[in-house]
Order: structure tokens, then sequence, then C-alpha cells
């Protein structure tokens, strides 16, 4: 099957504090480059702590999951193996105390109004967390990588607390629910998924040669 035309789109489904969507992204990037012609990529947002967020908006990691310290330690021995797969570098290999929302409703803010900027602000949001080891759930944190993508600060932190930004990353996310999306990364296209931080040449063959 011949290449995909840019008009047409890969949609990702992510959450900044998934390891795996950073590693996924990373090899998304490395079949972009691989490509002759570039194909673009919809990002949409996913709460995958949802399950643990009280009717305060606060997660907390107290909500019996089953993840006990062998489920970690496999998350970990994991993230290496891809890291150096992937030829990424990360200081973290797994973040519990970060909460994602106000990165994914600052974001949604900044597609909107920047949406030049909007691909710089996302890998630069991933890059704090994994690389820098901010917390991107710190408004003053996005607010600082937004300066630093020319991007007006002041309205970054501002739509950290829109309300209308707020509902529309619920919908977003009970719109993947409802998708069928249980787990981030989720990659699809044409109707055809791959779920997980897969190789660049499983990408090829979801994109290029789909339901084969």
């Amino acid at each position: 099957m011949s290449q995909t035309a840019a008009d047409e789109e890969v949609i990702m489904f992510s959450d900044y504090v998934c390891p795996f969507c950073y590693l996924g992204k990373a090899s998304l990037d490395q079949y972009q480059d691989e490509r002759e012609e570039p194909i673009d990529v919809e990002w949409h947002p996913f709460d995958l702590r949802g399950y643990k967020r009280g009717p305060d908006g606060e997660v907390s990691n107290d909500v019996e999951d089953g993840k006990d310290e062998d489920y970690f330690a496999q998350v970990r021995e994991n993230v290496e193996r891809l890291k150096e797969e992937y030829n990424v570098e990360m200081e973290l290999d797994y973040s519990m105390d970060v909460d994602s929302w106000n990165a994914q409703q600052a974001s949604l803010y900044v597609r909107r109004e920047y949406p030049e900027e909007f691909a710089e602000f996302h890998d630069a949001v991933y890059e704090a967390l994994w690389t820098d080891g901010e917390d991107i759930g710190d408004p003053d944190v996005l607010a600082a990588v937004a300066a630093e993508c020319g991007i007006d600060h002041d309205g970054v932190r501002e739509a950290t607390e829109d309300p209308a930004l707020e509902a529309e990353l619920e919908e977003r996310f009970e719109s993947a629910q409802e998708a069928g999306v249980t787990g981030v990364p989720t990659f699809a296209y044409d109707g055809h998924g791959a779920r997980g931080a897969v190789p660049p040449n499983q990408l090829r063959r979801l994109i290029e040669d789909p339901g084969n």
C-alpha cells in the first residue's frame, strides 16, 4: 500500500504522566522521520488515572487498583528496555505524584490559540516531566514551558482555571472511553488501532497496511 497523503491523520490517545506515552511518541517520531511524506497526528487527551480521581478532582493513590511492587518493577524494566530501543533520554521511569489534568487543559488552550506552536509545547511538557523531573501539574511550570515556546504564559496559567476548558476536557475523556480506549498510548488509524509503545515498524503496518 502506498504511503498515506499528508491530509490524513493518525490519532494518538495519551496522558503526559504515562511513561509509555512518552516512549510511544518517540516511536511515532522515528516512524515520521522514515516517511517520504509526513502524516498528521491528532493528539487526544486521556485521563489515565481518572478512576482514582475523587469528586474534588484530586487523584488519590490510596485507591486499590491491584498494582503492587511487582507491577511497578515490571513497568520500570519495560521502560528501561524501550528507552534503549528507541534511544530516549528519561530521568524518571514512572511518576505517581504528578497529576496531568492542568497540563492537558493547558494543551487544549494552546492548540486552540497557538496551533503553530502546539507541537513544540506538547513535546516540551513531556520533556519537562520525564527529562527535567518537573511537576507539570503546577501552573507556574506550565507557564514557564509556554514562555519558552513563545506562548503567552499568563494565558496558559489562566487556562488551567478555565471552567469551559475543564468541561471540554471531561467530554474528551468520556469520548475516548466511548470509543473503546481503555489504556494509553493508543494509536488509531482508518478504523484500526494499536495499543502500547509499539515500535516504528508496527506503526508503519498500522498506517500503510492497516488490517494486515
